[in-house]
């Protein structure tokens, strides 16, 4: 029973990156190195020029990391703490891409957050809704997924 274990005596799939977590699991780790990537060269080449704007390139790497890694690491555990990361997620990607709008004089550079993800295609903004909504589903062999 590979990727099953019994959790409050209920058979479950504690495997998030079947399906649709597949895609899930590749575009995070596409976004943690592209995140990772733009505040390694932001935070060393240039951190003077805008410090809020690097810094948050580099929380949200963080983030990324941490989601990939929960996906990746399944159970429910994983799963909750995988959907409060993304909610945090869209909130950030929300109020970053709104105060970048509002206020651009703020940031004289751009955040992986910026214009809510503009410069990576708006993927910074989709992303987490998808996971949300995906991780809300009832996990395999849960009372609420078999009808019980």
């Amino acid at each position: 029973m590979t990727g099953q274990r019994t959790e409050g005596g209920q058979p479950t799939d504690t495997r998030l990156i079947s399906g649709p977590g597949l895609v899930l699991v590749w575009l995070y780790g596409v976004m943690v190195v592209g995140a990772v990537s733009r505040s390694i060269y932001q935070i060393s080449a240039d951190y003077e020029r805008a410090p809020l704007a690097y810094t948050l390139s580099a929380v949200a790497a963080v983030v990324y990391a941490f989601i990939t890694y929960t996906l990746v690491r399944g159970g429910e555990t994983a799963r909750k703490a995988a959907l409060v990361c993304c909610a945090a997620e869209l909130v950030g990607v929300v109020v970053v891409g709104a105060w970048t709008v509002l206020a651009p004089d703020a940031f004289p550079d751009a955040t992986v957050w910026s214009r809510f993800g503009m410069g990576y295609l708006f993927i910074p903004v989709l992303l987490p809704v998808t996971a949300v909504y995906w991780l809300r589903r009832p996990s395999p062999g849960s009372p609420a997924s078999s009808g019980h």
